[in-house]
């Protein structure tokens, strides 16, 4: 009898797309099961909504139409993403709108925890640093809940980022108009250094966060009046030109009850003024904490233009809700999987990479597979089963 080849008995290795949805696939039973709402079980499963989320920001999809039909024609996303029988335009769209934000909120807490104990630690002697900042999603005149101005729709994000890991942390919905400045006592956790930008400037809250043990590194307006308790020594030759310890704003009118210190520094012929309750760092280390706020502004661009976040597959605030939810769940997943194989912070090189890798194992396990095919119907031997899954 000839000899058989068997590709799939020789393949040890994990494809690509399995090994980055390991962390999820191993979450999974930790989370809540989604029920049906009726008689019937679910054909459109949370696992179902999950994948086809990760796959829609993983493959820079335009909408959830483009998606759908991905879903139907992409040999790969019709085997491995969609439900065995497919899935119409009404269930998808239902199960955007109305369930899984509770499961997706927990599976993002999972892979956060995760990610945070993989990642490297950039900066451990600054404490654990918190950038917290908001970001507008253009809306449409049918999102009514999400007000902004007259004529003019858009959603909120507010979002703290975990700067010594590059990953996001806590967040909230809001209308557009919502202030950001209550989102803060949100977001932070006792002990953790809040680093904001000026409109964040609030002195009441200075107060507050410092009661709460919440410390906090904010770029204040440089015409605020300072009332000077203490001022010490600056470096020679350094970029910092002041270093206060001051009570905030006018007296009797908006001024700080408890003493803050305020460093002055300049880049490149530009004043900055930061305050800040942290009395253990440098004059320098505080410069250098509110420099890695910016990292939160390359965050938001990065997840904007790559993964396709802001293009709307959903209309109601929770179906918004579930689309960031997968967004920041794909790019907690990108950043453990760069991690865990190439040691590196995720960039859009290694998405490409990524992207391209799935489709050439599974063009590869096709090809496999014809063969198999091939010399079953020579030999007749027909016994051997499938090949394996390409997510196995």
């Amino acid at each position: 009898m000839p000899s058989h080849v068997r590709p799939f008995v020789r393949r040890k290795t994990k494809l690509s797309y399995s090994r980055l949805v390991k962390p999820l696939n191993d979450a999974l039973s930790l989370i809540t099961p989604l029920k049906s709402r009726s008689n019937r079980p679910l054909t459109f499963t949370f696992e179902h909504q999950l994948n086809s989320l990760i796959w829609f920001h993983l493959h820079e999809h335009a909408s959830g139409r483009e998606l759908l039909q991905v879903l139907e024609q992409d040999s790969f996303a019709k085997d491995h993403i969609a439900p065995p029988d497919g899935v119409s335009k009404s269930a998808f769209f239902e199960a955007m709108n109305s369930r899984g934000v509770e499961q997706l909120l927990q599976m993002y807490h999972i892979l956060q925890r995760q990610a945070k104990g993989q990642l490297p630690n950039r900066h451990p002697e600054l404490g654990e640093l918190i950038a917290i900042d908001g970001t507008l999603i253009d809306a449409v005149a049918s999102m009514y809940w999400a007000d902004y101005r007259d004529g003019s729709k858009k959603a909120k994000v507010h979002l703290g980022f975990d700067l010594n890991r590059t990953i996001p942390e806590k967040l909230f919905l809001s209308a557009g108009k919502a202030d950001e400045r209550p989102f803060v006592s949100k977001i932070l956790a006792p002990g953790q250094t809040g680093v904001m930008d000026r409109y964040y400037q609030c002195h009441k809250n200075f107060d507050e966060w410092q009661t709460d043990e919440k410390h906090f590194v904010c770029r204040i307006r440089k015409g605020t009046r300072k009332t000077v308790i203490e001022q010490y020594e600056v470096p020679e030759g350094s970029h910092v030109f002041l270093d206060v310890l001051t009570l905030l704003g006018t007296p009797n009118q908006n001024q700080t009850e408890k003493p803050v210190r305020v460093v002055g520094y300049k880049v490149d012929n530009k004043e900055f003024y930061v305050a800040t309750d942290r009395l253990d760092l440098t004059a320098e280390e505080v410069a250098l904490v509110y420099k890695l706020r910016w990292d939160v502004e390359i965050f938001f661009g990065w997840w904007k233009q790559h993964l396709k976040v802001y293009h709307l597959i959903a209309r109601t605030a929770h179906g918004l809700m579930a689309q960031i939810l997968g967004g920041l769940i794909t790019y907690l997943l990108l950043a453990i999987y760069c991690q865990e194989e190439h040691q590196e912070k995720v960039s859009i090189n290694r998405v490409r990479e990524l992207r391209i890798k799935i489709r050439n194992e599974h063009a590869q396990i096709m090809d496999e597979f014809d063969l198999y095919d091939d010399e079953d119907s020579i030999t007749g031997d027909s016994d051997q089963g499938p090949p394996p899954s390409a997510t196995s």
